[in-house]
């Protein structure tokens, strides 16, 4: 059956970046540290980078997608990573939500503005063709759909780092959830655990 699955990458503190996240600088400062593992290792912003994914990080990611139709993420996370060049990167359509959604790309992006959460999930799963559904960043989409009981599946990717300030992903969450592990992956940079949000 298809499950909504969000997903995201923090410190050991918490955070999904560091300060002063934005445009050419999606993870905050410092905040790189969080995807050496998406980069196969120590990258910066300013010295360029690859995704080099291999080893477990690799598994666990292909696996993670390998059930991905379509996707929900934020206008923040969208523009901090400058719209991904243009294209979307994704599996399947990502609906991205924003107050603007006049800005919509031109057609054949992959990508579709919508203003709130629950049309885009309506619109995701309709996309999804039978597949699950991932929301990603940024920390406010995914505390909006976990306190609509609209998550299946967590999914969190914890880097060995303490960054001490920048964006905590549940910040002002007041919500009492159970979640059961159902799959831990550890590599180097990162300890990924996939966890079923019980209801």
């Amino acid at each position: 059956m298809a499950k909504v699955v969000a997903a995201i990458t923090t410190s050991v503190d918490g955070y999904i970046t560091g300060p002063d996240d934005g445009p050419g600088y999606g993870l905050g400062r410092g905040g790189e540290r969080l995807h050496y593992w998406v980069m196969g290792g120590p990258w910066t912003y300013d010295g360029g980078h690859n995704f080099a994914m291999h080893g477990p990080d690799k598994d666990f990611y292909d696996e993670l997608v390998a059930g991905i139709g379509a996707g929900i993420v934020g206008r923040g996370m969208y523009d901090a990573a400058g719209a991904w060049g243009g294209t979307n990167p994704f599996p399947g359509p990502l609906f991205v939500l924003t107050h603007r959604v006049q800005d919509q790309p031109a057609d054949g992006s992959g990508f579709t503005f919508v203003s709130g959460f629950d049309e885009a999930l309506t619109q995701a799963i309709g996309e999804a063709g039978g597949k699950d559904v991932s929301i990603g960043g940024g920390a406010d989409v995914i505390r909006q759909a976990l306190a609509a009981g609209r998550v299946d599946e967590l999914v969190l990717s914890t880097a060995p780092v303490i960054l001490g300030a920048g964006k905590p992903l549940f910040h002002g969450f007041d919500h009492d959830l159970n979640l059961e592990i159902i799959k831990t992956v550890s590599s180097t940079f990162a300890t990924h655990v996939r966890y079923a949000v019980k209801r």
